[in-house]
């Protein structure tokens, strides 16, 4: 018992299939309605101005070097070991503070560097840096 003859089951479908089509149109609808409210929901918020002005206050440095002898030269001015922390508290209260750099001798004993540096600890210096050569 044939239901058809060969004649069409050899027929080739010239139609697109539209359902696939459909169900995707479909959820990506679905996916636009869920993910619109969710876009237009926006937190306000206080930005700062900026102004186009260029800042000068770029804070000094002081240079501290310590000789081969164990001498203290404070912006290459001698100075003598109990005026250091006066001159490093004063130095500490300017306003922006400024940076101290200080330059060791390779002959000077490490102890010498260190007093300097705990001089300008106590004395409020917040950044201290260390001046050295590089190698040739």
């Amino acid at each position: 018992m044939a239901f058809g003859t060969t004649e069409d089951i050899d027929d080739v479908m010239n139609e697109i299939n539209m359902t696939p089509l459909v169900d995707v149109m479909l959820v990506l609808l679905i996916i636009f309605i869920i993910t619109v409210p969710v876009m237009k929901h926006a937190v306000n918020i206080d930005l700062p101005q900026v102004t186009n002005q260029p800042q000068d206050s770029k804070p000094e440095t002081v240079r501290l070097t310590v000789d081969a002898q164990g001498a203290y030269f404070l912006n290459e001015q001698r100075v003598d070991d109990a005026a250091l922390p006066d001159l490093l508290k004063a130095a500490a209260t300017k306003t922006p503070q400024p940076d101290l750099h200080i330059r060791g001798d390779k002959a000077v004993r490490y102890e010498r560097v260190a007093e300097a540096m705990a001089a300008a600890q106590q004395a409020g210096l917040k950044k201290i840096g260390f001046i050295t050569e590089p190698e040739r």
